[in-house]
Formats: structure tokens, C-alpha cells, sequence
């Protein structure tokens, strides 16, 4: 492996990691689709910088494109406020606007600066090693490990130092506000750490890849774990994988790093979304088929327990009066015998006295009106295992 292709992998795992951090908070204040609207409307900010100092490489050009991309922000917000349009809308409105002064400005004053728009939105992590950082001839490696590892220690050391603040205005502004803290501060600081991170990542990564390193980490994270701390740690990961994954990948097929990045970033995503323990496609419809049988079930007990008679106590009784197929009425009879909750004698079923218990506590649950108290009793009974 050269130096080269290690040097392409740490900045693409050094963006990966900086952009989680904010990208994390920015999916949980569902406010994931500002950083698409921000990546974009800070392009006059970048314009305007050179313009000023003439100089790509100049921190000034950070400093406005933050401020621009706060400035989105603050124009989404104030058009959404006047309750006219919602939020899609308003970045619908806002960025397309401030993306298209930057493109003006650059046609008619940037010619024939190495200014190019299409480099800014895509981007080329190939060319990365090649920007070295020269001082007095000596050799300190790519411009972008310095640049964004700078922006990571940065967003690093402002999340050890806001985490309470940024947790509590993320979950519970009125109990923020309360404690002394200021929500709009700390969205405003969130928006402008999420600006700065951006445009660090440009000049190696471009536009599209960062938005996708800014989201799809932190959401696949968010259908993983309920913890904001493991959160942001699996938000980091996923991200780092993705990007030596979809280095590797790019390696093999000969085509772009970033297009192969966000590949593997959508797979991943992918697979989470369909596989996810708790909150995947797969398990959310096991939930849903497994709790269908459960109340099928609760309604054969709460039948059982209703009629004393032979007659309606029948396992043929089932097909003939409550309508089930035969399939059905085996997998429910099965269900509660296998839980101990009937017994079946000469066809005759009757409830045991844990079936009984069962039943009785089921009903006071249900009145209640909470799932969390009938999973409570489905515990306190050991039900539906196995």
C-alpha cells in the first residue's frame, strides 16, 4: 500500500468522523435535509472570501461560507415562521437562491480562477495527496489531514465541552431553557460547527459526499441504538468503515472514491434499515405478525373464560363460531398450551390456573390502555417465549 492510498484513506476516515459529530444532532433534530441546503448556499461565502483576499487557501473563506450557512438557516427559519410554507419548502426556496448568487458571481468575476463548481459539489479525494502543506521546504503531508483534522479536534472538544447543553435543547428545550441554557444559542453554534465542517470538507470530499457522510452514518446509527453517547460512537464508525470500504471499493472497479463512499454508505444504511434489531423492516413486521397472534389469543382466552360450557369450549368450536381457518386455530392452540395456559382434554379445552391469572390481569392491562404494561405482563407470565 503507498503513502498515497494511506493519506486518501485517514482524510476520507478524518471527514467521515467530523461530519458525524454535528450530522448526529442534525438527524435527531430532524433537520437533516439543512445540511444539503447548507452545502450548497455556501458557495457566494467561498466566492466572496477569494474575492477578498485572493487566496483559496485563506481561513477568511471558512469564516464566511460558516456565516452564509447560518445565514440559510436563519432564512429557512424565518420563512417557515410565517407559517405560510413548511420547512421543505423553505430550503426549497432559500438554498437554490444563494447556490445561484455564487454560480453568477463565479461566471462573471471568476473565470479563469481555479474556482470550479463542479470540483466544489463533487470533489476528488484522488487529488488530496497532492495539496501538500510546505513549510520552509519541509514536507508536513496533505493540506486536508491538517485542515480537517483541525475542524475534528475542534467539534471534538465542543462536544465534550456542550454535551449536556446539546442533549438537553436536542430532547427538551423547555426543560434547557429552564436550567439556563439557550436552545437558539446552541442551534445557531450546531449550525455553525455543521457550516465550518462542510466547507473544511470541500476542497477533498466536494459537496455531495460530505451531505452523505453528515447523514447516513448518524441515521443508520439512529435505527441501531436509543443512547445518544453509543449514537455517536456507531454514527463514527459507520462512517470510518464506509469511507475505507468505499476506498477499496473505488480501488477495485477503477471509478470515483466519493460516488463509491456513498455507496457503500447507502448499503449500509440499506441493510440496517431492513435488518435493524428493534426499528428494521424485518423485525417491525415479526412485532406486528407476533402481536396479531396475540391478541387472537387473548381473545381465545377471554372466551374460554366467558363460557363455562362444553359445547363452546370445543376445539372445533373455534372454526365453527369464532371463524378461524384451521391453521390458525392449531397455531393459537399450540401458542397457549406451549405457555401453559390451557389444557386439552378429549377435545374439551379448559383455562389452567396460570391461564386463568393470565387472563384476568390481561383485562385490568387492557383497560389501561398501555402497551408497556401488557409487555410488563407478558414478562411477569414468561409468555410467547421461544
Amino acid at each position: 500500500m503507498s503513502s498515497a492510498q494511506l493519506e486518501i484513506q485517514l482524510i476520507s476516515v478524518l471527514v467521515a468522523i467530523a461530519c458525524a459529530i454535528p450530522g448526529t444532532f442534525l438527524v435527531l433534530r430532524k433537520m437533516a435535509m439543512i445540511s444539503d441546503a447548507i452545502s450548497h448556499s455556501i458557495l457566494p461565502g467561498i466566492v466572496i472570501g477569494f474575492f477578498l483576499t485572493e487566496n483559496l487557501n485563506s481561513p477568511l473563506l471558512i469564516l464566511l461560507a460558516a456565516f452564509t450557512g447560518v445565514l440559510t438557516v436563519w432564512l429557512v427559519e424565518t420563512i417557515q415562521k410565517t407559517g405560510l410554507v413548511k420547512e421543505d419548502t423553505a430550503i426549497g426556496l432559500v438554498f437554490p437562491a444563494l447556490f445561484s448568487i455564487g454560480v453568477i458571481l463565479i461566471a462573471k468575476n471568476a473565470n479563469d480562477v481555479h474556482l470550479d463548481i463542479d470540483a466544489v459539489l463533487l470533489g476528488e479525494l484522488a487529488f488530496a495527496p497532492f495539496d501538500r502543506l510546505l513549510i520552509n521546504e519541509l514536507d508536513l503531508g496533505p493540506k486536508s489531514i491538517w485542515v480537517i483534522g483541525s475542524i475534528l479536534f475542534v467539534n471534538v472538544i465542543l462536544l465534550f465541552t456542550f454535551y449536556k447543553e446539546l442533549k438537553l435543547s436536542t430532547f427538551d428545550k423547555g426543560l434547557a431553557i429552564s436550567l439556563g441554557f439557550s436552545p437558539v444559542l446552541l442551534h445557531y453554534g450546531l449550525m455553525s460547527v455543521a457550516s465550518v465542517t462542510v466547507v473544511g470538507s470541500f476542497d477533498a470530499v466536494g459537496a455531495i459526499l460530505v451531505v452523505a457522510l453528515m447523514i447516513a452514518p448518524a441515521a443508520s446509527a439512529y435505527l441501531l441504538t436509543d443512547d445518544l453517547k453509543k449514537m455517536l460512537l456507531l454514527s463514527c464508525l459507520i462512517g470510518a468503515m464506509s469511507a475505507i470500504g468505499g476506498y477499496w471499493l473505488a480501488n477495485l472497479l477503477d471509478a470515483s472514491i466519493a460516488g463509491a463512499i456513498t455507496t457503500v454508505l447507502g448499503i449500509i444504511f440499506l441493510m440496517v434499515y431492513l435488518f435493524a434489531p428493534d426499528r428494521g423492516i424485518i423485525s417491525v413486521m415479526l412485532k406486528e405478525k407476533q402481536q396479531r397472534k396475540e391478541v387472537l389469543l387473548l381473545t381465545f382466552l377471554l372466551h374460554l373464560q366467558n363460557h363455562d360450557e362444553e359445547k363452546e369450549r370445543r376445539v372445533q368450536h373455534l372454526q365453527e363460531h369464532i371463524n378461524w381457518q384451521k391453521l390458525k386455530a392449531r397455531e393459537i392452540l399450540q401458542l397457549a398450551e406451549k405457555n401453559n395456559l390451557i389444557t386439552i382434554n378429549n377435545a374439551i379445552i379448559s383455562l389452567t390456573e396460570k391461564g386463568k391469572s393470565f387472563t384476568q390481569e390481561a383485562i385490568s392491562h387492557i383497560v389501561t390502555n398501555k402497551e408497556t404494561a401488557i409487555e410488563g405482563l407478558k414478562r411477569d407470565f414468561l409468555l410467547f417465549r421461544g
